[in-house]
């Protein structure tokens, strides 16, 4: 078959008859499952009658079902083939009776739907499971390196789990971050189901910003090793597996197989070790940690909308409401007008004996004032400047109070911040381990410093020397010679990491 006679089994979807022919493919999806590979007329017409998701056109018989049968098999969805099995008599032998079936690529065009369905409906995700599966796959795979000769069944094994793990992971974190942005932007979603889980989804992301801090330094140093003791042998080991079984491979099947293994790798590496631009995994952290100042503000925009008497934004809705209803354009200007006090400066005052010598002059707003009718001044306005009388002013909110105790609530959020970045800084050059005990605020930064140091890292061995996100604090690690592992106490639990000598300094005087 040509593209064009291929891509022709997708026709159906936007046909004029699109609710039956999919209700008749549905039927041999559903008897495939069954393993029942051909069906007749009478089959399929009495199956779309038991289905629960079809909805059959007013006038379904035999000679519609037919017509749509024979379509789909034009369009290449069916293959057809004589039924001669229970032909009685000559007459029924010769009548045309067919037996219907699934084409290679009407099943092709099915399972293609079912992915696509799956695909646009699956939840989105921030997966720390993924992130701990990664790691040990990665971990695993590093003796099958030192197999002699290679397991190829089982590094074929390992690099596509890893594979798999890896594409759910960014996948599911893709389709999460987009979902996200809709809610903070509050798309599809109402404002008390918003607040119900505001909570819940903050201390979400928290939590998987945590996660990712401490995963991406493994990974990343599991992905060094990994290079240093050969991987690509991995790579040619699963592109052997891989042709095992076939017949004739191509002269280039082989090389072209471990191209893609290599492609997959550079792929995951670009994802948690930083090169010419940041790593993809430091990019999440940071949409991630972005979301939740703007789940706040969000959170904030909806108070403040409860608690003020105007709404901006239901006022524009109403406007524009009034504006789709307007009989006519006329009334829409007069609405303009009345809404937003802006009619042609010369039109200062209207009164009868105005709207009467226009009529005559059949005057418009664009007449020149030199050629227009003489605009009437009230008293008031020629006098003082203004139209409307003096009086008191409309009652307004104290917030004195409440902009008091926001502001003495963030002088205390900034001091707990200072102190802890001093304690970090205090002592200069020390050990990871001593570095503790930690309260929640100081471990929360210094986990912070310690996830873009890692983030930056490429070198195992090496040491690195960063600024914080913020440019307030300076972190430098050096790796310990005998690489043990240490704990480290803080206030939310016991935290354990290979061993550094941490040097963090304040950039700021």
């Amino acid at each position: 078959m040509t593209s064009t006679a291929v891509f022709s089994v997708f026709a159906h979807l936007t046909a004029e008859k699109s609710a039956l022919y999919r209700g008749v493919l549905h039927v041999f999806v559903a008897e495939r499952a069954r393993f029942v590979i051909s069906l007749r007329p009478a089959e399929i017409l009495t199956a779309l009658g038991k289905s629960p998701d079809f909805a059959p056109p007013v006038s379904l018989d035999t000679d519609s079902l037919l017509g749509a049968l024979d379509q789909l098999r034009a369009w290449g969805n069916l293959d057809d083939t004589p039924d001669n099995a229970e032909a009685g008599t000559i007459e029924e032998f010769y009548r045309r009776r067919r037996l219907y079936q699934l084409s290679a690529a009407g099943e092709a065009t099915e399972q293609a739907l079912a992915v696509f369905d799956e695909y646009l409906h699956r939840p989105g995700e921030l997966q720390t499971t993924a992130l701990h599966d990664i790691a040990e796959l990665l971990d695993a795979l590093l003796p099958r390196l030192a197999d002699t000769p290679p397991d190829d069944a089982k590094l074929l094994h390992l690099l596509t789990s890893l594979v798999a793990r890896f594409e759910q992971l960014t996948s599911r974190a893709q389709s999460f971050m987009r979902g996200l942005q809709r809610t903070v932007d509050l798309h599809g979603i109402s404002v008390e189901a918003f607040l119900a889980y505001k909570e819940k989804l903050i201390d979400y992301l928290e939590n998987f910003i945590g996660e990712l801090v401490v995963a991406t330094g493994r990974i990343a140093e599991a992905i060094v090793l990994l290079e240093s003791c050969g991987v690509s042998l991995a790579f040619a080991a699963a592109a052997r597996r891989e042709l095992a079984d076939t017949l004739d491979p191509a002269p280039d099947a082989f090389a072209l197989a471990e191209s893609r293994w290599r492609d997959r790798w550079a792929g995951l590496r670009r994802w948690f070790i930083a090169e010419s631009s940041p790593a993809q995994a430091e990019l999440l952290r940071a949409r991630a940690r972005s979301a939740i100042p703007a789940l706040l503000t969000a959170v904030s925009q909806i108070n403040d909308r409860r608690a003020s008497r105007a709404d901006r934004a239901a006022d524009f809705s109403t406007l524009a409401r009034w504006f789709a209803e307007a009989p006519t354009d006329n009334d829409c200007h007069r609405l303009w007008r009345a809404a937003f006090a802006l009619p042609p400066s010369r039109h200062l005052r209207i009164n009868a004996e105005t709207l009467a010598e226009r009529a005559v002059r059949a005057e418009t707003a664009h007449t020149s004032w030199l050629e227009g009718a003489p605009v009437w001044l009230s008293p008031r306005l020629r006098q003082h400047g203004r139209t409307a009388s003096r009086g008191p002013g409309h009652a307004t909110i104290d917030r004195t109070a409440d902009k008091a105790r926001l502001r003495a609530l963030a002088h205390e959020q900034a001091a707990q911040i200072e102190r802890a970045r001093h304690h970090l800084a205090a002592a200069g050059r020390r050990r990871l381990g001593s570095l503790g005990p930690l309260d929640d605020l100081a471990f929360r930064l210094f986990l912070e410093l310690l996830g873009h140091a890692l983030t930056l890292r490429s070198d195992h061995d090496g040491s690195i020397d960063v600024e914080s996100a913020d440019g307030t604090l300076r972190i430098r690690l050096d790796p310990v010679v005998d690489g043990a592992e240490v704990t480290l106490r803080t206030a939310g639990g016991d935290f354990r990491g290979r061993d550094h000598w941490v040097t963090i300094t304040p950039t700021l005087p």
